[in-house]
């Protein structure tokens, strides 16, 4: 097989680049949902997901990241490009360990990097027939170079899949036949996520609303999703065929494509999509750096508990809430490693500064260790945590703040004065304070305050009320 380099072939997604186009669609969530799943169902990718990721108990936040990834390793600068790539396999060689069943993973697996990409090409490939857009065999062939150099650019070459065309669907079809497996990050995905995803951030105000609309969208979604999946699948996993569900798929996907076709462009661009999931209307807003400051600090400063005054409720809200990412009802290492991977998402972190956030994270979780985990089985539970939070001495976190602090404060003047304060909000999330932001931190202010918020001490009701539109 040929192997392709990101210096060969980095002008492929050019202006003419048909997968540019489609990742900047709206419609494109359908296939990335689907070869979510057919990916989770790859051994060393369900395990990682199970073990580190946070796409259960914060899917709209791992759907905006993919997105903002996405587009930023399409970006025609290839500054930008070489940047998030550095970023991800420095994210992803954090993620490795042994499965259920003893098997070892590694979520630098350059088969299981080549499948991912296989999965969106091949999901692609399947929304634009079942929506009644003509591929022909120059735009197939097209399409499928250019999937092969966006492995390419993650992955350091593109030997991994195979170098042509016809030569690719043998390949998918022996990895879906003998390779797939109907395991736990399966069955979480098609029965748990979509009965439990939470409201996006702009629908939160009506809870009430979105637990009716998902009682019904739930199981539509589940259906359109299994319906869509290769036979050799669905049959080796029993996936169920329910009646109707074929024709509600084809519907979906061909009503998607008519809305792309027919509406007008700013209602079905991922921007205006992703704005319903907090992420704003300017996808590459994101990418500035006060922008993405202000997003991971207000994120890691805010659980969502209300000013009741007592240090146990609120540090078990705050658990529940803010620690657990992995929704597993513990908290261990992997729920502080994802929190630190969505701050240095957030910021767009250098190489030093992600490597200071993580020690920092790490000092802290040995620090709870030490402190909590009285039977050495490396997780805390809730209880352990809400008693004793508020008297850990907090050294760890101190040193989290620092990090926090040095990224925030752009200017170098050791402070976070009213005016950043204020900016910070209004830049990442198109909101005034009419209070709280009156104060300029220093350093020693700064840690503080964080640290009696991380403890469950102290409140803020500018964070908490900004998080519920968070």
């Amino acid at each position: 097989m040929s192997r392709t380099t990101p210096q060969e072939s980095a002008d492929v997604f050019g202006p003419d680049s048909i997968l540019r186009r489609l990742v900047g669609q709206a419609r494109w969530g359908l296939p990335v949902v689907r070869a979510t799943l057919l990916e989770a169902a790859h051994p060393q990718i369900g395990a990682a997901l199970m073990e580190h990721s946070t796409f259960l108990t914060h899917p709209w936040r791992r759907l905006r990241n993919t997105a903002t990834s996405a587009r930023r390793i399409l970006d025609p600068d290839p500054r930008v490009r070489d940047r998030e790539v550095a970023r991800l396999n420095r994210l992803h060689a954090r993620m490795s360990g042994t499965d259920a069943q003893g098997r070892p993973y590694d979520a630098t697996d350059r088969d299981a990097r080549a499948w991912v990409v296989a999965t969106l090409f091949e999901s692609t490939v399947t929304m634009c027939r079942l929506g009644g857009e003509v591929l022909d065999a120059d735009a197939m062939r097209r399409l499928y170079d250019e999937h092969r150099t966006f492995l390419a650019l993650i992955d350091g070459g593109s030997d991994r899949l195979p170098a042509t065309l016809p030569e690719f669907w043998p390949y998918y079809d022996h990895v879906v036949e003998h390779r797939l497996e109907n395991n736990e990050a399966v069955g979480v995905i098609l029965y748990r996520l979509l009965a439990d995803v939470p409201a996006p951030p702009a629908l939160r105000a009506r809870p009430e609303l979105w637990v009716m609309g998902r009682s019904v969208a739930g199981p539509l979604a589940t259906a359109i999703i299994v319906a869509s999946l290769p036979e050799s699948f669905s049959r080796r996993v029993a996936l169920p065929d329910l009646p109707g569900a074929r024709t509600l798929m084809r519907s979906t996907y061909l009503a998607a494509a008519l809305a792309t076709r027919y509406l007008p462009e700013s209602l079905t661009r991922v921007e205006t999509f992703m704005g319903l999931a907090g992420a704003g209307t300017d996808p590459w807003a994101s990418v500035r750096r006060q922008a993405g400051k202000a997003a991971a600090l207000v994120r890691l400063l805010t659980p969502a508990a209300e000013d009741d005054g007592e240090a146990v409720r609120s540090a078990d809200r705050f658990f529940a809430e803010v620690l657990d990412q992995t929704g597993d009802g513990y908290l261990r290492w992997p729920d502080l490693a994802a929190m630190a991977r969505e701050v240095a998402t957030r910021l767009d972190l250098g190489e030093h500064d992600e490597e200071r956030l993580f020690q920092a994270y790490a000092a802290w979780w040995r620090e709870l260790q030490t402190a909590l985990d009285g039977d050495g089985d490396g997780r805390v539970t809730r209880h352990e945590y809400a008693a004793a939070a508020a008297s850990l001495p907090g050294s760890g976190l101190i040193k989290v703040a620092d990090v926090l602090f040095d990224v925030t404060d752009a200017d170098d003047d050791g402070a976070i004065d009213a005016d950043e304060y204020h900016n910070l909000f209004r830049t990442a999330f198109q909101r005034d304070l009419a209070d709280g932001g009156g104060t300029s931190y220093s350093r020693g202010a700064f840690v503080r305050q964080f640290v009696s918020f991380m403890s469950g001490q102290q409140h803020s009701s500018a964070y908490a009320s900004l998080l519920s539109q968070a």
